[in-house]
């Protein structure tokens, strides 16, 4: 099973696990991360590095996040490369967490993360596929050759 991170501006990512819990019961593998107005990036980074390991099984986890760019999706990005079939996903809305749910139990992270996007599409994105929007930058030719 797929573990997620919730993590979210100020109270919305405990909103978001509280409504779940309510019509689904406590979801294994799942934690809300809230990033507080005042809240450092090292400490956001550390609370969602505990996360990440408390929700992997092994088979991989979604950073599920509100907004690309802002500080949540930027710990998440990181640490995505650090851990393998980590994704990350933004623009994140609760009838589309709801629906994604049964999901992580048969889908690969991959494929989460293509489904989450085509059915949240032009809202949510992840980091993947801003990535092929911009590869990484390749240097032609040797700059330093006479």
């Amino acid at each position: 099973m797929l573990g997620w991170v919730i993590t979210c501006h100020d109270d919305r990512a405990q909103a978001l696990l509280d409504r779940l819990e309510k019509k689904f019961g406590p979801p294994p593998q799942c934690q809300a991360v809230s990033f507080w107005r005042g809240l450092s990036s090292n400490m956001l980074s550390r609370m969602m590095c505990d996360a990440l390991h408390q929700t992997d099984s092994g088979e991989g986890v979604i950073f599920l996040t509100d907004s690309a760019g802002d500080a949540p999706y930027r710990v998440a990005a990181l640490m995505s490369h650090k851990h393998s079939h980590c994704e990350v996903i933004s623009g994140i809305n609760y009838p589309l967490i709801e629906m994604m749910l049964p999901m992580r139990e048969t889908l690969s992270s991959a494929a989460f993360r293509d489904t989450i996007v085509e059915h949240g599409f032009p809202d949510v994105s992840s980091l993947w596929h801003q990535q092929q929007k911009n590869p990484p930058f390749v240097l032609l030719h040797d700059l330093y050759a006479n």
